[in-house]
């Protein structure tokens, strides 16, 4: 049996039939990991005995009827998870064994009866777009090892594509569910702005941060969104709002749909390959009866600019609480507070999420304050309103998810301008607060996957989804499987 066989329905449908159990999905995902993870290196922390112990236990329930029964899935590791390890893929938690409760959205996942495989590997702190930052090992792209899954959800990613998972949560600050979908040929979405709770979630920046999910199809996407997505009263940024059936509505075609395609988003920079591949599925949806018009988006070309300056600053807010005193690792090198203080977070954080630290704390600094991050506060309201503009006529925005298909392992790595440009595509959908899902839309010459952006107006996933499935099954990317060794 192989994971990539199925999809969440029809494994619900063979559990109630009694055709399989849940401890066979569950050693499935297991054996899986053991063929592939140690080129993959998709998962931080497993937790291997709890989900037998929880598979043995549903077999035994009478009750089926929950939406995520028995199925597998990985938890990005910046999630916090009652009695299982959440370390952020950065040496500061590496004891951080129990954060004593669970996220929202792992509540809401258990709640349905899901099983937690284990933790998944990240950029660390999530800063990153590649995953060369996770502080233990770099993720490796399922396609092509030489390659990265992208980040910061890369073991996310990579753990849906490789087959070791049904489904994975991410978080998306800037792209980070998006940009490893694409480049790893999954489906990603990143919610609007407070539909899914962030409470749980290790803050980055937080009013750009939403946890999504990460499937190898649409339909699976939009069953584990109806679960993690709902108000919060622990999350004061979670919208009040009726959540809608998804799935119910991918049935409906794409007739009469107005596109919108930003002129910006296929300019200078976007690799020929990844041009093609997006007018390609323009041209499907031509034939399904949707139409399309070139568009411009003009303040998207200040949207890696504003973003770093506004992430940042927010980083080096969020991320004082790291201290060494109530939880994290805490330097031995010390003879005082002061000291102990500065050599915990010297010696606890990498490179990349110093270095966004102390851009945050110069851009909040006296004196340029107004010059740096109260600019970029007006200038992200100049972005949110170019897509309000073009929402007024459109029902979506369509264009590539990254500029490139994926790089190779340390290409970027001394280029840190070049890597933060990797986002280009990405950030303006955090910036404005809008939903954007990628999937599959083609390959390059080498192989790898390309990733097709849809963007939606605020709370409108149903359309998001219901165009990204209607171009799904009119085409036959996503059954498209990595050979990675083992049963594809």
């Amino acid at each position: 049996m192989s994971l990539f066989d199925h999809t969440i329905k029809e494994l619900e449908e063979k559990l109630h039939n009694k055709e399989i159990t849940v401890q066979d999905l569950v050693d499935t995902s297991y054996n899986r990991i053991k063929e592939v993870d140690d080129k993959v290196h998709a998962f931080l922390t497993l937790d291997e005995e709890n989900a037998k112990a929880k598979a043995k236990e549903l077999d035994n329930t009478k009750d089926q009827s929950q939406r995520l029964f028995g199925i597998p899935g990985g938890i990005k590791d910046n999630l916090v998870t009652k009695g299982i390890r959440t370390t952020c893929a950065s040496q500061f938690l590496d004891n951080f064994d129990d954060p004593l409760y669970n996220a929202t959205v792992v509540d809401k996942l258990n709640n349905e009866k899901a099983v937690t495989i284990g933790k998944l590997n990240m950029d660390e702190f999530a800063m990153g777009s590649s995953n060369e930052n996770s502080s233990y090992t770099p993720t490796r792209n399922p396609w092509n090892t030489d390659h990265v899954p992208g980040g910061s959800s890369g073991g996310s990613a990579a753990a849906v594509a490789a087959g070791e998972i049904l489904f994975a949560l991410g978080s998306d600050t800037g792209g980070s569910i998006r940009q490893p979908a694409a480049f790893c040929g999954v489906v990603g979405l990143k919610p609007t702005y407070g539909l899914v709770s962030r409470f749980g979630l290790v803050a980055f920046a937080s009013s750009l941060d939403q946890v999504g999910p990460i499937t190898r199809n649409v339909e699976d996407n939009a069953r584990v969104l109806e679960v993690i997505a709902g108000h919060d009263e622990m999350d004061s940024t979670s919208a009040n709002i009726e959540i809608p059936s998804y799935t119910e509505n991918l049935t409906k075609d794409v007739k009469g749909l107005k596109i919108a395609v930003p002129k910006e988003y296929l300019a200078e920079g976007v690799a020929p390959e990844v041009k093609e591949s997006v007018l390609e599925a323009l041209k499907v949806y031509e034939s399904l009866g949707a139409t399309w018009e070139e568009v411009s988006l003009p303040h998207s070309k200040y949207a890696v600019a504003t973003y770093y300056l506004l992430s940042s600053s927010e980083a080096s807010a969020n991320l004082a609480r790291f201290d060494g005193v109530r939880y994290g690792v805490r330097t031995e090198n010390a003879d005082n507070m002061i000291d102990m203080f500065k050599h915990s977070r010297s010696e606890g954080f990498g490179e990349e999420v110093k270095r966004r630290i102390m851009l945050g704390t110069f851009a909040l600094s006296s004196g340029y304050y107004d010059a740096y991050y109260k600019k970029a506060q007006k200038v992200r309201t100049l972005i949110k309103n170019d897509f309000d503009k073009i929402f007024e006529d459109y029902d979506v925005v369509i264009g590539p998810t990254t500029p490139t298909p994926a790089f190779k392992v340390g290409e970027n790595t001394d280029d840190p301008l070049t890597m933060y440009a990797n986002d280009i595509l990405t950030i303006p959908v955090n910036l404005a607060g809008v939903p954007g899902i990628s999937l599959p839309c083609g390959f390059s010459e080498n192989g790898l996957p390309i990733g097709l952006q849809i963007i939606g107006k605020y709370f409108d996933e149903s359309t998001v989804y219901r165009v990204a499935h209607a171009y799904e099954q009119a085409t036959d990317h996503h059954t498209k499987r990595p050979q990675l060794g083992g049963a594809n």
